[in-house]
């Protein structure tokens, strides 16, 4: 049975990722109350995976904040861009390390329900927030693979507007794909000197 922190963490989530795909920095604050709620409700299903992660949000929130507030340290608002070479190793590197890791810890530590599954879907929501905070196109279709197996884990543990939730969450990653990929045209439009009149 849905419980009023996992409605009011619903509803948060669920803004806070419409905010985002439409680039807008109260996206970083609404996230922080929704992060806080989903913290007790992981606790309360045993994915503890994605209770640390949630945590771990709340510090990318912070700093992605920053990011898009003053691009780094230039004061200028980030423009998207795409990943880089070294960012895709990184994040090829990172996801099944930590996924190793975090599963068997978890798996021989704690009485974790789905530690790998939890572990992995956890590293994967990861990378993902991490180059969204750094305005990375791709990181919407990331949101989009791990959102698809997170939704029948939510279904599984019945935690049903979780699982709605992150049903619409591939919606609005399709959609914030959509809307950053055509800033990022536009922006690539604009760096392209214009012929001259002469």
């Amino acid at each position: 049975m849905a419980t009023v922190t996992e409605i009011v963490g619903v509803i948060t989530g669920l803004l806070c990722v419409w905010l985002a795909a439409w680039q807008n920095i109260w996206t970083f604050p609404i996230a922080l109350i929704s992060v806080t709620l989903y913290i007790v409700i992981f606790y309360e299903a045993r994915l503890y995976a994605d209770m640390g992660l949630q945590v771990m949000f709340a510090g990318l929130n912070f700093y992605g904040w920053y990011m898009w507030l003053y691009k780094g340290n230039q004061r200028e608002e980030r423009p998207v861009s795409r990943m880089t070479s070294r960012q895709w190793m990184w994040l090829l590197l990172f996801v099944p390390l930590f996924t190793l890791g975090l599963g068997t810890y978890l798996h021989t530590n704690t009485d974790a329900d789905l530690a790998y599954w939890d572990a992995a879907t956890t590293a994967v929501s990861l990378g993902a927030q991490w180059l969204m905070s750094r305005k990375k196109l791709e990181n919407w279709l990331i949101w989009i693979v791990v959102d698809a197996v997170y939704v029948p884990i939510y279904l599984y543990k019945e935690l049903y507007p979780t699982a709605v939730l992150y049903f619409l969450y591939l919606a609005l990653a399709w959609w914030g794909y959509v809307d950053w990929k055509k800033d990022l045209q536009r922006i690539q439009e604009e760096k392209v000197p214009s012929p001259s009149m002469g």
